[in-house]
């Protein structure tokens, strides 16, 4: 094991449907085996608030046309101020999650990530959302300054390993109904794209079972770390952060 390098960061990244969540549950078990391990969540997250609040009865339909229409107000170089701080505020919180798993890896932790920002491809998932500029709304514009510098500092800081799943539009709609086909589709084409300004990419075929999804992983995790080092002697329990 080189001293002189930080623990390594591997991430895992994928189209929702892939199974990113239950292969890094498992994975982390892996991790854990070479040194001590933290899981961590680098996603903003807003999928997963957006399918809860619109289960709210009476209000759910209605707060869905609400979301529904600051998702075209962002995609549009009209973007308000309003939509715009709910994209920032985002983007604060998944600044503290990173700036804690810099801490962690800076206390000699290996760190496991679920997702991780990207800069590669605007407007796609794990990236910058805000147009460039915004005419008329100079507001809009700086906060839309300050989400690319948040997502330059965080994609600085490249994984040493990308674990990327890649799973069927068909499949990844199958095991997602409650997600758009759309909105699918996006993610498994920005998926097979992303590079990571060069990071060492595994590629898993997600259309797997889970045990083959896994024992891929954990192969090409197991190679990794054996190439850095590393070797299979910790018993401590890995630490998990959602």
């Amino acid at each position: 094991m080189d001293s002189t390098l930080p623990p390594p960061l591997i991430a895992v990244i994928g189209s929702d449907g892939s199974g990113k969540s239950t292969v890094c549950e498992h994975l982390i078990i892996c991790v854990n085996e070479y040194g001590p391990a933290a899981a961590v969540h680098l996603g903003k997250q807003a999928g997963n608030v957006e399918r809860q609040v619109i289960k709210i009865p009476i209000l759910g339909g209605i707060l869905r046309k609400s979301i529904e229409r600051n998702k075209v107000s962002v995609a549009k170089s009209g973007i308000g101020p309003l939509p715009a701080l709910v994209v920032i505020s985002f983007v604060v919180r998944r600044l503290l999650r990173f700036r804690r798993m810099l801490a962690l890896r800076q206390r000699g932790l290996i760190i496991l990530s679920d997702r991780f920002p990207q800069i590669q491809i605007p407007g796609a998932y794990d990236g910058i959302l805000l147009p460039q500029t915004v005419p008329g709304r100079p507001f809009v514009t700086w906060l839309a300054g300050r989400e690319r510098a948040a997502f330059e500092w965080m994609a600085s800081h490249k994984p040493d390993l990308v674990i990327k799943l890649n799973v069927d539009l068909d499949v990844a709609c199958a095991r997602k109904p409650d997600h758009r086909r759309e909105s699918l589709a996006k993610k498994v084409l920005v998926t097979s794209k992303l590079t990571f300004q060069g990071s060492q990419i595994i590629d898993i075929n997600a259309n797997d079972n889970l045990e083959s999804v896994l024992d891929a992983a954990k192969e090409a995790v197991s190679r990794f770390m054996e190439s850095r080092g590393y070797s299979r002697n910790n018993a401590e329990k890995p630490v998990v952060i959602s």
